[in-house]
This record gives structure tokens, C-alpha cells and sequence, in this order.
């Protein structure tokens, strides 16, 4: 009687056992066959679909090129196929055109406006300057002109020295002159070139003293001695500047300096002289830039004829640089990221909206100019194109954009 409960509790483990090992061969069978229908290698070699890529549906701009955990949330990373994007890029109703706000701009071309606008600083135009100095051993006798920054006409007495080698060479020139022998009057003209040698300025020599003038008409900017003081020779007695026309220095960004060269034409207005305007000329863009702003400095020439401006003067300054050829211009705000990335969306004939990569110049005045990518007359969306964007990259619009290019690491992908 014991026998049948134990045949009967065999036969019942050998099925559960059986069931557990058909379940198993099943549960190991199937994962097998999604594995091997997600591979690529195995979509490539079987025909099957290939993904584009991998993406999560609440982060669509973000691509993967391999299945698995999204890092942005606790979900399976989607596959993207070629089959599943669109080829007539992102369809928007009128209706809902409307309601989202769309608006559109057509591509124009033209020269963006150029003036560039920064400040500068006056100083004096080194070319003008000039340095009276003593060339030999001297006292200052006489001051005539005490006061730094005084105005001097050319030939107007600066100071009156006390110079024995001046003195001693030029009364033997004039011993000389007033001579009768022929050997005297062949010496008169090496007294006269031993006079130039020493440095002595013609017409210093008035009524038995030795004074010296200004050269040019100017401004004292500079006293280097004072009455009774020696001044051994190469001393610097008196520096003298021309202010006919004065350096305007201006900092230029480095983006900017382009198309700035010799003869561009300035404008300028300071603050001390508030309604007018000062015209000039670029002289040189100076070859050295400043590591700290990223500035170029540019010399400018200012006339200034009535003598109202002077150095130290704050002045904002405007520059036109040479008009560049005809380029498409959009407004700044189509644009989407920036530089390799930087894209804009058009919509074509028949109203759809295609993702277009361009590559962009100079933007002034809220617009900018497009170097390729567009050529113009193409309709640009002004507002709303984040979220055309957005659902271009989720309909694989933008995979198409970018084809060609590879990822750099062998995870995200752009």
C-alpha cells in the first residue's frame, strides 16, 4: 500500500523538474533572441533594422550610439531607426504655427554696419616732438621760458648757457671773417664746420651771448634745468611738442580688427568739448596684443589746428573699417549654439522645417552675418525654433545634418 503515495510523489517531482527546465531553456532562449536582435553586428549581417542611434524620449537631443540605462532617467534607453525619420523634415500646422508664436524672416544680403565703437586716449604726436639739449659743458645763464607747457613759436629764445668750448670756437670764427689773408679766409670754412661739429646752432651766437631757440612751434612739456645750473653735455635742457595734430590710441577688440588699416577713417568726441566731432586717420594698427583684454591698440592722427584738444584727454572713438563684400544676414536671435554647432531652421515651399548648419561672421545691431550655409532668400524661424529644433533632432532631422561626422568617444554622442 506504501508503494502507490511513493510512485506518485516521483512522478509529480519528475514534472515539476521537467517544467522547471522547459521554462528555463525558454526564459534563456528568448533573452537570447532580443540580444541577438539588438546587436548591430547581427542587425547588419541578418538585414534586419539598424538603430541610427539610442536616445531617451524625455532628453531627445542627447544621442547614444549603444542600448541601455538612460543616465537621465530610471528607464531603457529607445532605439532611433532610419526608417522612422522624417525626410520631409518637422510638418506644423498654420494653426498651431499661430498658437506656438512661429515667426519667419527672409535671408537677406548685404554688408553689416561696420563702425566700431571704443575708447581711446590723447597724447602727443611723437613725430612733432623735439629735444634741445646742451652738446657740450655748459651753465644755464638765463631762463626765458620757466613754466612747463608753455606755448613757444620756432625761433622764440629759450635760455641763454655760458659754454666755453661754444665761446672759444666761435670767436675764432669770427676772428676769422674779419681776417684779410688768403691763409685766414681758407680757414674760415673749417672754423664754420668745427661750429657744426660741437653741435652749436646756427644763430645762437646774439650780441656776444649764446642762446638757444625753440625749433618748432609747440609746447614746452618738459624743463630739464634751471638757472645757474650746470648742464654737462647731452643734458636735456628743454623738450618741446608739436600740437598741430595729436595720437589718439585706441583699444580694439581682437574680433573686430579686421578690415582696420592705414587710412581708415575716425571719428572722435571728448567730453571736454561736448557736440563736437574730431576727424582723423588710422596711422598704424601697433603689432602687439594685450594678453589680459584681448585688445589691439591702434594710433590714430587727430588734427588739431585750433589747439583745443590736449593730451591725457578721455575720447570715444568710432572707426569704419573697409566694407566687406555682400554676405546673407539673419537675425542674431535665429541662431542655435555656437560655433561648428551653430544652426538655424528653414522652412521650404511646402511649409515644412528643416535644421540647416551654417557657419557665422560679425553680428552688430541684432544681426549677424552667415559665411556658408546659406546663400539668401531662404525663410529663417525667428521665434519658436527651439522647440522645431527639438523635435528635428527626436525625428532624426539633425542625425541627417551631422552625417559624416564621428563621435569622439565611443559613448554620447553629439
Amino acid at each position: 500500500m506504501n508503494k502507490i503515495p511513493r510512485l506518485a510523489t516521483g512522478v509529480a517531482v519528475a514534472i515539476a523538474l521537467l517544467g522547471a527546465l522547459g521554462l528555463g531553456y525558454w526564459w534563456g532562449h528568448s533573452r537570447s533572441a532580443r540580444a541577438d536582435a539588438m546587436s548591430p553586428t547581427n542587425a547588419t549581417t541578418s538585414g534586419e533594422r539598424k538603430p541610427l542611434y539610442w536616445y531617451d524620449p524625455m532628453v531627445p537631443d542627447q544621442h547614444f550610439d549603444k542600448p541601455g540605462k538612460s543616465p537621465f532617467m530610471d528607464m531603457q534607453l529607445l532605439p532611433k531607426y532610419a526608417d522612422e525619420a522624417s525626410a520631409g523634415g518637422v510638418a506644423i500646422a498654420p494653426g498651431v504655427q499661430q498658437n506656438l508664436g512661429l515667426r519667419t524672416a527672409v535671408v537677406k544680403r548685404g554688408q553689416l554696419a561696420s563702425d566700431i565703437r571704443v575708447p581711446g586716449t590723447l597724447g602727443w604726436d611723437l613725430r612733432q616732438e623735439r629735444i634741445v639739449s646742451a652738446r657740450v659743458d655748459a651753465i644755464v645763464e638765463h631762463q626765458f621760458v620757466k613754466t612747463p607747457f608753455e606755448a613757444v613759436r620756432a625761433g622764440q629764445p629759450l635760455a641763454s648757457l655760458i659754454a666755453p668750448v661754444w665761446s672759444t670756437a666761435l670767436a675764432e670764427a669770427q676772428a676769422l671773417r674779419q681776417a684779410d689773408s688768403a691763409s685766414a679766409r681758407a680757414l674760415q670754412s673749417a672754423a664754420s664746420q668745427r661750429l657744426h661739429a660741437l653741435g652749436m646752432p646756427s644763430g645762437a651766437a646774439r650780441s656776444g651771448r649764446i642762446v638757444l631757440s625753440s625749433p618748432v612751434d609747440g609746447v614746452v612739456s618738459e624743463i630739464g634745468v634751471r638757472e645757474g645750473q650746470s648742464a654737462p653735455i647731452g643734458t636735456l635742457l628743454f623738450r618741446i611738442n608739436g600740437n598741430r595734430s595729436l595720437w589718439l590710441e585706441a583699444a580694439v577688440p581682437q574680433a573686430v580688427i579686421a578690415g582696420i588699416e592705414t587710412t581708415t577713417p575716425v571719428e572722435a568726441s571728448v567730453d571736454a568739448r561736448p557736440g563736437e566731432t574730431f576727424r582723423g586717420r588710422v596711422e598704424s594698427v601697433l603689432p602687439q596684443i594685450d594678453a589680459g583684454s584681448r585688445t589691439q591698440r591702434v594710433r590714430i592722427v587727430l588734427d588739431n589746428p585750433e589747439g583745443t584738444l590736449a593730451p591725457g584727454m578721455s575720447a570715444q572713438v568710432s572707426l569704419r573699417p573697409t566694407a566687406p563684400v555682400e554676405q546673407p544676414l539673419v537675425p542674431s536671435e535665429t541662431l542655435i549654439g555656437m560655433g561648428a554647432q551653430a544652426r538655424v531652421i528653414v522652412q521650404d515651399d511646402k511649409g515644412a522645417f528643416h535644421p540647416v548648419a551654417v557657419r557665422t561672421g560679425r553680428s552688430a545691431d541684432g544681426m549677424t552675418e552667415v559665411v556658408s550655409g546659406l546663400r539668401g532668400g531662404e525663410k529663417v524661424v525667428v521665434s519658436g525654433q527651439f522647440l522645431i529644433d527639438s523635435e528635428a533632432s527626436l525625428s532624426g532631422a539633425l542625425e541627417r545634418l551631422n552625417a559624416g561626422d564621428k563621435a569622439e568617444s565611443p559613448g554620447r554622442q553629439p
